[in-house]
């Protein structure tokens, strides 16, 4: 079951923390995030899995970046944060999906107990100008059912900024 807007607002402080809260960004069953205005690229175009990959930092200034088909740009929101009880689930808004910018590749579902920023995973179909700040994507939150175990991975919970791959600690 996803919960309702006002459910989501009802659970502030409790299950869901979301910081900075804004009323206006809560939706009839999501609340929108917003980009924050630094992104990550990686600095070569073959990744390998097995090797931390260099990444360079670009900032979006206010007067817009234009992104190219063909990268990825990670990015992270400016909203920090936490869900207990509930799967947090995240989505790119329809209005930035009618632009041809996808918010993320398949990282779209979290786990149980995440805290921390959501790194997009964003990349175009065409040319677009992005701006710092923009609602960019949603949270919704499912229920869950049964005895569960809280997301306590080293890799990502607790970030305090963009996260590439960390799938090479894997291979270690």
């Amino acid at each position: 079951m996803i919960l309702s807007g006002k459910e989501i607002e009802r659970r502030l402080g409790s299950d869901i923390l979301i910081d900075p809260y804004d009323p206006e960004c809560l939706n009839p069953n999501s609340y929108n995030l917003r980009l924050n205005d630094e992104m990550l690229v990686y600095r070569n175009h073959e990744l390998d899995m097995k090797v931390p990959n260099d990444t360079e930092q670009l900032r979006i200034p206010p007067e817009g970046l234009l992104l190219q088909p063909g990268r990825l740009y990670l990015g992270r929101t400016v909203e920090y944060t936490e869900t207990r009880n509930l799967v947090p689930m995240l989505e790119g808004r329809s209005s930035i999906g009618r632009l041809g910018l996808f918010v993320h590749v398949t990282a779209g579902f979290g786990d149980v107990g995440f805290c921390g920023y959501w790194t997009l995973e964003i990349s175009c179909i065409q040319p677009v100008r992005i701006y710092p700040f923009i609602e960019i994507c949603q949270i919704f939150y499912h229920t869950i059912e049964g005895e569960f175990v809280e997301y306590r991975s080293g890799k990502y919970q607790k970030n305090t900024g963009i996260q590439p791959s960390l799938i090479y600690r894997e291979f270690q």
